[in-house]
């Protein structure tokens, strides 16, 4: 369904130069939950914006249904992929009610017909009912705002949602809402994911598979149950087990020139 193959992502020239993304790889099946994390800076954001074209792409290929995806994307790319941003405080026009946003996707691709009944559809979908229709921005709370967004990203019936952060923002209660509204809406509509998080929990909770990253790289591909249970080969990945647990004495050992 989707693949990554050695993406490079560079900004700037020679002392300049910076590579956001370093011949990161992975494969995600039709229907599956993939994640991507590692700590702030390890360029895991990057590669969701270089899959969608919102970052250039410096080298390497990304795949849809087994066929290469060309710069600029088109049309057709976004009907198949979506993207759900992190702030839903800063993704949705603060003039716009919620049924203009989610009457642009459709608007923009030509697909009018029917625009009432799909609208009302995708705010079913993600648990709201017809009157948010007409509701602003700031008339929403901040979970209500991501269902929001959530929808627009459904309305053109995709089957792909690149998912940035999408409860780092919220409320741990709200949180949770979320990402159970996330994971029945991938079983009930055949959605594939790749979800970005720093969160361990968050990604161990909706994806089966994921790849950690550091500096840009990838440090190891490993799976949700192997997560939860804090088996680990790189010793980074472990570290990153450690500190999604809290503090460990055990993990701490004195600095043995203070020994003594």
């Amino acid at each position: 369904m989707l693949d990554i193959q050695k993406l490079q992502v560079v900004y700037g020239t020679g002392r300049l130069r910076v590579d956001a993304v370093k011949d990161v790889s992975f494969h995600v099946e039709p229907g599956a939950a993939y994640g991507l994390v590692g700590e702030s800076g390890s360029g895991k954001s990057t590669v969701l914006r270089a899959f969608c074209g919102l970052a250039p792409v410096s080298g390497g290929r990304v795949l849809v249904d087994g066929k290469e995806v060309t710069t600029p994307r088109t049309k057709a790319f976004y009907r198949t992929v979506q993207m759900v941003f992190q702030d839903p405080y800063a993704s949705l026009h603060p003039r716009h009610t919620v049924d203009r946003t989610l009457s642009e996707p459709l608007a923009i691709h030509g697909e009018k017909n029917n625009a009432e009944a799909r609208i009302l559809q995708a705010l079913r979908e993600v648990g709201l009912g017809p009157s948010f229709r007409f509701r602003y921005p700031h008339q929403l709370s901040g979970g209500q705002r991501q269902r929001i967004a959530i929808a627009r990203a459904l309305i053109l019936r995709p089957k792909v949602l690149l998912l940035d952060e999408p409860t780092s923002a919220l409320d741990a209660s709200v949180q949770a809402e979320i990402l159970n509204l996330l994971d029945d809406l991938r079983r009930n509509l055949g959605l594939t994911y790749i979800l970005v998080s720093h969160d361990l929990a968050v990604v161990a909770h909706l994806c089966e598979r994921l790849l950690v990253m550091r500096h840009g790289e990838a440090v190891e591909e490993t799976t949700a149950e192997a997560l939860r249970s804090g088996a680990a080969s790189n010793e980074y990945t472990q570290s990153l087990i450690q500190a999604s647990q809290g503090y460990s004495r055990a993990a701490r050992q004195p600095d043995a020139a203070l020994a003594g």
